[in-house]
């Protein structure tokens, strides 16, 4: 057997030329990842994990070259490969899961289609061994009814299953290395854990080998053999995952380990003071349902009762959190309170008025005071758009202020967030996808609104910026007086800025309570299940 490894990276160095000059991302970085192998790469937006994954397979942007170094793959050199040459080992050798489902999902065509289309591509697959074969992976990547959801479209997906899509296309050609690009960041732990199973078992019966992108230092150390960290575009520790992370040598990483949320992470919010009972809370929703018509087979349409008799409060100056696994309907009811979507049934009053019926003078001034954070950075910023126009633009639109107030209260808001000042002046393809979602969390504070709907808003962050921007959120709130809905998968997250947790599944909401009744004491077998497969909360001693 031989001891080779698979991939081997040596002294890689990757340069981006922007308008202000050459950009050194990535800084003379040594990998070697052996087959049936996981290696995890770690550290904050913009360390260079993405930059470093993508020149394996010379997916770089376009102003992205690699300007030293070698990427050997099973004896071949990738960085100085042919194009042609590339084209053969993309899908085939090496698998992408990327982190973006929606830039990365043709939404012209179904979800079967596509995942169809990189079966067929290689050869893999043809007629009906290839539909066979795509329902099948959809199922492994635990999309229900599998059979039904292949003819649909990606905007028919919630976020969390068009990730799985992804996964599945990634997946499909059952390659020799697959690069994972936070693969599951977008998903429930539940589904999270069947997906990293499987790519266990690809590991163990296949000899895959698994380059793994993340900033879920939990995940790194249950997952992969060995962890990766990087700062700055270089490595600056490396180790066997339980030993690195148990025994950091490395101040950087030391700082990650300590900003790590956990179920044990301590909570950011005040206890929920008593207040008179005349002055009500913020939103209160009773009886919410949300009925959508979907595809079946042949053109047929059927119901789909995405959300089912929903009913909840949203005291002032208060953070309530819904949680479930993707497609419980967290994301469709945020939806309804934004007045995004119309309800089937039910209501939504906020500060006493009723949502459905308002005119679209009231529609504006209530969008003013409510804002959301959307879960993917990646489309929620208009690519056309410097950041500095994406924060002053609500400004703009609801007339306040003039050109130069507005931009300084840009700035302040981009140091809120813990971005320099020059970020100002960039488009969106310019930043990571973390830097993205604090942009878009700037946006949102422009117009200090009294509730901000906060859609999987941290997910995309890396742990020390996630922490961050935590303690800003629990901050603004005890300050502005800003009540939050917070929608998440990470259970950690939730505990640390909830007052009220509400457990969503199938469309209802089956369990509620306080962060320690559901988390210490959950009464359901779901909440209990979501809770038990939380990564790195209860690693077995290897």
């Amino acid at each position: 057997m031989t001891t080779d490894p698979l991939l081997s990276i040596r002294n890689l160095s990757v340069t981006f030329a922007t308008p202000a000059g050459p950009v050194a991302a990535v800084t003379g970085v040594s990998i070697d990842l052996a087959a049936g192998r996981t290696l995890a790469v770690v550290g904050e937006s913009g360390s260079g994990k993405s930059t470093t994954a993508a020149a394996i397979n010379r997916l770089l942007p376009g102003n992205g070259t690699i300007t030293s170094g070698s990427i050997h793959f099973d004896g071949r050199d990738l960085a100085t490969a042919s194009e042609r040459e590339l084209v053969a080992i993309r899908g085939a050798r090496i698998g992408l899961i990327p982190q973006d489902p929606m830039s990365n999902l043709n939404p012209m065509q179904r979800i079967g289609t596509q995942i169809a289309e990189a079966l067929e591509v290689h050869g893999r697959t043809t007629g009906r061994a290839t539909d066979r074969r795509v329902v099948e992976l959809l199922d492994l990547v635990g999309i229900p009814e599998p059979e039904r959801r292949v003819r649909q479209f990606p905007h028919e997906f919630s976020g969390g299953m068009r990730q799985r899509a992804l996964i599945a296309m990634g997946l499909a050609c059952e390659p020799a290395l697959l690069i994972a690009d936070e693969p599951t960041s977008a998903l429930d732990v539940t589904v999270q854990r069947r997906i990293l199973d499987q790519l266990d078992t690809l590991t163990d019966r296949m000899g895959t080998a698994v380059f793994l992108i993340t900033h879920d230092l939990g995940l790194a150390a249950e997952r992969a053999d060995t962890v990766v960290v990087m700062y700055r575009g270089e490595i600056v520790e490396t180790g066997p995952a339980r030993d690195l992370l148990e025994n950091p040598q490395h101040d950087y990483t030391k700082a990650l380990i300590a900003a790590a949320p956990s179920l044990s992470s301590r909570e950011l919010v005040r206890p929920a003071e008593g207040r008179p009972a005349e002055i009500g809370p913020l939103v209160e929703v009773s009886g919410l349902s949300k009925e959508f018509a979907i595809r079946s087979g042949r053109g047929r349409k059927q119901s789909f009762l995405a959300v089912d008799g929903v009913g909840f409060t949203i005291p002032r100056r208060q953070t309530v959190s819904l949680v479930g696994e993707s497609g419980s309907g967290k994301s469709t009811t945020a939806n309804l309170l934004l007045g995004l979507e119309d309800a089937t049934s039910g209501s939504v009053r906020f500060d006493g008025a009723e949502l459905v019926g308002m005119s679209r003078r009231q529609l504006f001034a209530f969008r003013r005071r409510v804002q959301p954070v959307f879960q993917n950075p990646y489309s929620s910023l208009d690519p056309r758009y410097t950041v500095l126009r994406s924060i002053t633009e609500p400004l703009q639109v609801h007339d306040i202020g003039d050109a130069r107030s507005r931009r300084q209260r840009a700035h302040e808001l981009l140091d809120q967030v813990a971005l320099p000042p020059e970020t100002a002046e960039r488009l969106p393809h310019e930043l990571s996808g973390g830097q993205r979602q604090r942009v878009a969390i700037a946006r949102a504070l422009a117009l200090e609104p009294e509730l901000v709907i906060l859609d999987e808003a941290v997910s995309a962050l890396d742990v020390i910026v996630q922490n961050q921007i935590l303690e800003l959120l629990a901050g603004l709130q005890q300050r502005l007086g800003l009540s939050y809905l917070l929608i998440s998968h990470d259970l950690a997250v939730v505990r640390m800025l909830s007052h009220q947790v509400h457990v969503m599944r199938r469309g209802r909401i089956i369990e509620s309570g306080t962060p320690a009744q559901i988390f210490d004491d959950p009464r359901e077998d779901y909440t209990r299940e979501l809770l038990s497969a939380i990564p790195g909360e209860h690693r077995a001693a290897s």
